[in-house]
Formats: C-alpha cells, structure tokens, sequence
C-alpha cells in the first residue's frame, strides 16, 4: 500500500487515501463545506482482507491434496485440513481499503507521522514451534525486510510480549525502530508506505534470485552473527571474570590454607591440543535417545570434545547461538529444535538422526536447507530394531513395514505414532561410522 496509508486498530483496518495534494487555503475551506456530501458519496476505490500470516498456501494445498497422489504420499487432505484451521483461526484478520482523498480521511487524523515504510505481521499461527517462529515468522521478516536497510516501523499483531524479547536482538537487525503493538496501540499512525503480511520462500531457505542483491541464506545467517556476537562476547567477558574469581580464590586457598565457602567449585584446566567441539541437541519429551551417555561416551573415545544441549524456553537464545557457533557438529534427532543448524557456521556438520516414518519432512524442512547454507549434512535413518516401535508392533505391521501409507491417514496419527510415540536407541556401532565421517571431515578442515 503507497501514499498516504493510515492505521485504525479499533476497526481492525488500514486506510491508503488517493492523495490529491491541496495547496490552497481556499480550496480546503470549500472541501469543508461539501464534508457531508463527501461522506455520504464517498466510495471505497478497493477494500481487501488479509491474514498477515505466511502459511496462507495450506488452504490451496488442502483442496489439491483431496486426490493424494498429488501429495506425493506424504501429507493429506486431512492433515492440511486440520493444521490449517488450528493456525489461521488464530490470525487477526485486517482490513484494506483504499478510499479517494477527501475530509473522509479527517475522521483518521494521524496521531503519529512516520517517514519510513511498515510492515505488519502476525506472531500468533504456529508461534511457539522454534521451526515456524524461524521458518514462518524471523527468516520471512527477513526476506521481506532486507531491502529497505533497516529503514522500516515493524507493526505487530497478536503480539506476544515473550516473543520480542526473545527475538529483539535479531528484530534490532532488521530495524532502527522500536516496534508497534497493532492492537494495544490505538493512536493513528501514518506511513508513506505498508506491507502486509510476510514473503516466504521455502522451508528455512531463500531464493536469491527474488532478493534484492541476490540476498542467500548465508546472508541471513551473517545478520544472526551481528545480532548476537554482542551478547556472546558479554558472556565470554562474564565466564572470563568467573574463571580469573575462581583462579584468586584457588591461590589464596594454596597460599594462606584459606578454606572454600561451601558450595564453591573449581575447575581446573588441563592443557591440552584443541579438539573438533560437538553438540548433542537432547531431547527429554518425545523422541529422546534413550543411550545419550554411551554416544556421550563414545565421541569423546573418538575424539571430539562434547556439549549436551537440552534447548529451554528458558535458556537465553545467545547462550545457545554461542555454543553452536563454535561447534564443528551438531548432533540431533529430527524434530523443531532441528532448526537450530542455522546457528552453525558454513562448512560444519549437521548428523540428523531420522525416526521411522519421518524420512521426508527430515530430509524437506532440515536435510534440504542444511545444503543451502554449507554445512555437511549427514542423515541417519534409524534401523527397526533402534525404534522403540519395534517392541510394540510385528514386523509386517505397516507402522514398521509401510510408515508411509501409516502417514497418509493424518496428521493426528503420524503426530501419535511416530513422533510422540517413539524413542530411539541407536545402534552405537552403526552410528559410530557417521561420527567418524564427521571427525575425519573436521579434521580435514583443520
């Protein structure tokens, strides 16, 4: 929307008013005079409603997913059906309307007056899925932000004070403006321009040939570097005063026999050559490994210096940026926390562990992505006999023999049998060829 575009938040709308540029006292003092005629004779010149939500596609996909071969076996009618009356139900509906400049824009007086676009857009939908807060929600700002060069008011609706705060360091990025809260603020606020809703490309990727400058994933990625090295670089100075507190104490205790306050550690520091640094994305809810300790245990055998990530909504969002940015490879077991592999640096390596029956959203939504971005993607697809399904069902049962025709009777089903339903333990002697694969590649590297 161009020219002189308006919000109304009580109405749920945003006016643009054909701009006819008065320059004359006299002229507007006659345009008083006819303010009844006008507003009874005034007509909207177009009015459209939208959802400011990405995901708007599932509708079309549903109604063509009603002859499943053209979902390619994998997602249904039904399944699109149901995701997408959860999520768009939850998005606040706006009113476009284009109106003809006239006193009717008077009703609308701008209480605020901005010189840069906006964009407005929904954090209800699928918020609270750290894939669709990225994938549908911080990349899709991203795509369609970039080009104006942080010059841009972003207007929020449904707003969810816990999602800025989460993602103000990426939203800092992206504009030079504090952000609006569509529906808590009421005064009228005025742009030259507006967008509407978010561009999305595809799942956790971006097609540089629709960006401006040929913008990549990459790209994208760089911008998460320059949101959270600040911060990172504050926790690296808070662990370095930590460490130097300790080494104080530690010599005033072989010094003077100064005894320890009770509960105090420390950590003493063996020097050693640096080893490939590998993070394991643990999950404690569904799809957990069962034999976490022993792969502990095993890639250090191998070599390799580990971190064991257990992702909290409570866990600041830089601390886990830090570890994966220094990490070499990251290790994980298909799923939301998956989207995590952007945080790591181009040229490491992503092990993505796939449960029965997730083959193709592993692949689609992590493996795919994972390529775009340079990293060394790697996945395993679990045996039978490494699934907990194995122990409830025969062998000729479709859940194990046929996952894919299991998959086509809904989301609801995958949701209970494959992905809230299962546990995995891995082959440790299987899996030890892939963290090899990774070791040799690092080291390599090095």
């Amino acid at each position: 929307m161009k020219g002189d575009v308006r919000t109304h938040s009580a109405s749920s709308s945003i006016f643009v008013y054909e701009s006819t540029h008065r320059t004359s006292f006299i002229n507007y003092v006659a345009s008083i005079l006819k303010e009844k005629e006008e507003e009874e004779t005034v007509e909207e010149l177009q009015h459209e409603k939208i959802k400011p939500y990405t995901r708007k596609w599932e509708k079309k996909f549903s109604s063509m997913c009603m002859d499943l071969s053209l979902c390619m076996g994998r997602i249904n009618y039904f399944w699109a059906k149901t995701r997408l009356q959860f999520n768009m139900d939850t998005i606040t509906e706006l009113n476009l309307i284009a109106k003809k400049d006239s006193l009717m824009s008077m009703q609308h007086e701008c209480d605020v007056q901005h010189d840069v676009p906006a964009v407005f857009f929904s954090t209800s939908g699928y918020t609270g899925n750290f894939f669709h807060e990225f994938n549908d929600g911080i990349l899709s700002l991203y795509i369609t932000s970039q080009h104006l060069s942080s010059k841009i008011v972003f207007v929020i609706l449904d707003f969810h004070d816990w999602w800025l705060t989460k993602y103000g360091n990426i939203l800092s990025q992206l504009s030079d403006y504090a952000v609006k809260d569509f529906d808590e603020d009421t005064r009228t606020h005025c742009f030259p321009e507006a967008i509407v809703g978010l561009r999305i490309h595809h799942e956790l990727s971006i097609n540089s040939s629709l960006m401006e400058g040929n913008k990549s994933i990459v790209d994208f990625r760089n911008l998460l570097d320059q949101a959270y090295l600040p911060r990172i670089h504050s926790l690296i100075r808070e662990e370095e005063e930590r460490k130097a507190q300790e080494k104080f104490f530690e010599s005033m205790y072989h010094t003077w026999k100064i005894p320890f306050k009770v509960g105090m550690k420390v950590h003493k520091t063996v020097h050693q050559l640096k080893r490939p640094t590998l993070a394991i994305m643990s999950r404690n809810g569904s799809r957990p490994i069962m034999n976490e300790n022993f792969l502990v245990k095993m890639a250090v055998k191998i070599g390799f210096q580990v971190e064991v990530l257990r992702p909290k909504c409570t866990i600041e969002l830089a601390k886990i940026y830090q570890v994966l940015n220094s990490s070499d490879v990251m290790i994980g077991v298909h799923g939301a926390a998956m989207t995590h592999f952007l945080f790591m640096r181009p040229g490491s390596v992503f092990i993505q562990i796939i449960p029965i029956g997730t083959a193709w959203a592993a692949e689609e939504y992590y493996g795919a992505p994972a390529k775009k971005l340079g990293l060394k993607y790697i996945g395993y697809e679990i045996l039978t006999t490494e699934s907990s399904l194995y122990d409830k069902y025969e062998l000729d049962d479709p859940v194990l023999a046929d996952p894919t025709r299991v998959t086509e009777r809904g989301w609801q089903i995958t949701k209970k049998i494959y992905l809230q339903g299962q546990t995995v333990r891995l082959d440790l002697i299987r899996f030890r060829k892939q963290l090899v694969e990774a070791y040799d590649y690092i080291i390599d590297r090095i």
